[in-house]
């Protein structure tokens, strides 16, 4: 069966393309319906990786963020219909040691082969996980992104020490605002206090006991742990800061993405005896905690609602090339692709 790509051919350029898409006899055919946007394709869209990186990549369909519905499942595990989640990561091979989301075997769409801008993908049975019908579909889309969070604070909790009385979080974008929640609802009796750049942005966080803006920390202000939810050019400043306030042995998780390397005080590091480590991406258990943490939470599915931005409903090229040109110009939020394909 053809099945229309909208794959990236250069910088923001989207060509319709038409591939075969088999019925395999274990995978299933789902139908993309609700697309969100992550700074991830917004790098590809804009340019903004090496060249050497463009060449490589692209044309590739982007959108690793998504959620559909299932239109074939030879299995019957599924019925027809069915509204999933579909995690974009891909495993080839199983390891005891070294987690889905961090062998170097593994596919990941929209990084290295398509992602989800398609009128139909093909996908094994266990890269599918039921969703609740009456979930909202925009906040539902970007579960990928809060699984990514979600996995971050597991690995947290398995490496920091036990002393958990505050926790900073660097960082008031999407990425902040996902790992403050989980950590207000994951750890109830911890102070979680988010640091940013923004007032305006901050003004969002009100589940967070305290925000402070960067350059006006109060005297003495320490913590014994620390998020770092940033990236791009302003990682460096973060990290450093958390370095220099937080306590003797903290822990410290960095989360954003740069495409620079950013220099750390590694000589506090040692004075400190910190311990820092980095997350990237996640698995299908990571997004079965999280439908589990949704489920002993209801409320929080209020405060991700907050986050849904723009929602475009997508038919052609032009409508993608709007949708990615209105998301880059977004002050906060998720951009939602309704696929109308």
């Amino acid at each position: 069966m053809l099945n229309k790509v909208y794959q990236l051919i250069r910088p923001r350029q989207f060509e319709v393309v038409y591939k075969d898409i088999s019925f395999a006899k274990d995978n299933i055919i789902v139908h993309p319906e609700y697309l969100s946007i992550c700074n991830a394709d917004q790098r590809y869209y804009q340019g903004l990786r090496s060249e050497s990186v463009l060449r490589d990549k692209l044309p590739m369909a982007l959108i690793h963020e998504a959620i559909g519905r299932v239109v074939y499942d030879p299995g019957g595990e599924f019925a027809p219909g069915c509204r999933v989640v579909m995690i974009p990561n891909t495993p080839m091979e199983k390891d005891p040691i070294v987690a889905e989301n961090y062998l170097r075997s593994s596919r990941f769409r929209a990084s290295g082969f398509d992602g989800f801008m398609q009128e139909y993908v093909s996908m094994a049975p266990d890269r599918l996980i039921p969703l609740p019908e009456d979930m909202n579909p925009c906040t539902a889309a970007f579960t990928e992104i809060v699984s990514v969070c979600c996995h971050t604070i597991t690995r947290f909790c398995r490496m920091a020490h036990d002393r958990r009385r505050r926790i900073a979080v660097w960082g008031d974008g999407n990425v902040g605002y996902l790992t403050s929640l989980l950590l207000h609802y994951l750890l109830p009796e911890t102070e979680i206090c988010v640091i940013g750049i923004n007032e305006y942005k901050l003004n969002e966080f009100s589940f967070a006991d305290r925000v402070y803006l960067s350059d006006t920390l109060p005297e003495g202000f320490s913590f014994d742990h620390a998020f770092e939810c940033v990236g791009g050019g302003g990682a460096s400043k973060a990290i450093n800061q958390a370095i220099d306030h937080i306590e003797p042995e903290g822990t410290i998780a960095i989360m954003g993405v740069s495409e620079d390397p950013a220099p750390i005080n590694t000589r506090m590091v040692l004075e400190k005896g910190l311990r820092i480590f980095g997350s990237s991406r996640s698995g299908r258990e990571d997004f079965l905690k999280l439908l589990e943490t949704y489920r002993e939470y209801p409320d929080m599915l209020n405060y991700l609602e907050k986050i849904v931005g723009a929602v475009i409903e997508v038919r052609n090229v032009a409508d993608a090339k709007q949708a990615f040109e209105t998301d880059i110009h977004k002050v906060m939020g998720k951009t939602i692709m309704v696929w109308q394909q």
